[in-house]
């Protein structure tokens, strides 16, 4: 999966590069590969800021500003703390859009209801966010892959949807490394 990431990365780069629109990332169960797929071509940090590795509660909680009765209630793995945690990044991290992920990757702490290898997957901006739940668990490793994969997709269907470029940034079309973009 790591090439198709890299692929789908560089539609991200070209989309978000073409409207001067900027990214940022709020990861719990995927810590970080979220935003090394999106680093994985050069130029990335024309457009993204950054992310927040919110691997407990408290950090979903202080850094993104996810409701601590929200979790109470429903858990971290669930649709409206991931949508939650894609609008405290883009109010953090000042961004146009954000992607996360909340989850049980495994191989321990699931439960009947939230059984390991559940994900919630959400981005959008900070009045428009599409989600997405995996459900099978593959093991630790792919269950991480695949939540990373699915992020990405999620993240270009929604630009592509949500951010239809515009008039051409510069007169040669030409992206932060040098390459000429086709439409």
């Amino acid at each position: 999966m790591e090439f198709e990431n890299k692929i789908i990365s560089r539609e991200i780069q070209e989309n978000l590069y073409s409207t001067g629109k900027t990214l940022s990332t709020a990861e719990s169960c995927t810590g970080g590969r979220i935003a090394e797929a999106i680093i994985a071509v050069p130029g990335a940090s024309d457009y993204f800021k950054g992310g927040i590795i919110c691997y407990t509660n408290e950090v979903k909680q202080n850094l993104l500003h996810v409701d601590a009765q929200l979790i109470e209630e429903k858990t971290a793995v669930c649709e409206e703390v991931a949508i939650s945690m894609v609008k405290g990044a883009v109010k953090t991290l000042n961004t146009d859009f954000a992607v996360a992920a909340t989850g049980l990757a495994g191989p321990g702490g699931g439960t009947k209801d939230i059984p390991v290898g559940t994900i919630w997957l959400a981005c959008g901006s900070a009045d428009k966010v599409l989600t997405r739940k995996l459900e099978e668990d593959h093991g630790r490793d792919k269950n991480l892959a695949i939540a990373t994969f699915h992020a990405m997709q999620l993240l270009n269907e929604f630009l592509k949807e949500n951010n239809p470029k515009g008039e051409e940034r510069d007169e040669d079309r030409v992206s932060p490394i040098g390459q000429n973009i086709s439409e």
